[in-house]
């Protein structure tokens, strides 16, 4: 019974799917320890869904973790029965409302993607790849090698 659960047919770009799994992404990369390509894939998702029409900037929230505690607003944007926030541009200050603080209240539904789903369907959908990293082999201990005073080490 594992190995049914464990294959999942891939899922197909549907505005609900694709905002599930950047629901599910944006959940991750709060806590992962190298969010970066999280980040990145959920910005680079999202941006394409607004270009395609499929995803719309609401407008501005004040943002409830403001880097270097300085007033900073975020773009809210809203994809399917899902709302994220991405970092502003200079011409969304200029085009969008300010609609204040974010309402804590407002929850996004629950998602039922695995991780590697989410992923997998993003990266498909951007063109994204994750870089694997290198592991490095760590070097067998050496002994220090103590010469007697004034004997050259080469």
């Amino acid at each position: 019974m594992s190995q049914e659960k464990s294959h999942h047919p891939p899922l197909k770009p549907t505005i609900e799917n694709l905002s599930q799994a950047i629901f599910i992404v944006n959940r991750h990369a709060k806590t992962a320890p190298n969010p970066k390509f999280l980040y990145e894939l959920k910005r680079n998702a999202l941006q394409k869904l607004i270009k395609e029409g499929k995803a719309r900037k609401e407008g501005l929230h004040f943002s409830n973790n403001p880097k270097y505690s300085q007033q900073q607003s975020d773009v809210l944007v809203i994809c399917g029965n899902y709302s994220f926030h991405l970092p502003p541009s200079k011409q969304d200050f200029e085009s969008l409302p300010h609609l204040g603080k974010l309402d804590n209240n407002i929850r996004n539904p629950r998602a039922v993607l695995s991780l590697n789903q989410a992923k997998k369907l993003l990266s498909k959908y951007t063109g994204l790849k994750e870089e694997t990293r290198v592991t490095y082999k760590k070097k067998e201990y050496e002994k220090p090698v103590f010469k007697k005073l004034g004997e050259s080490y080469f």
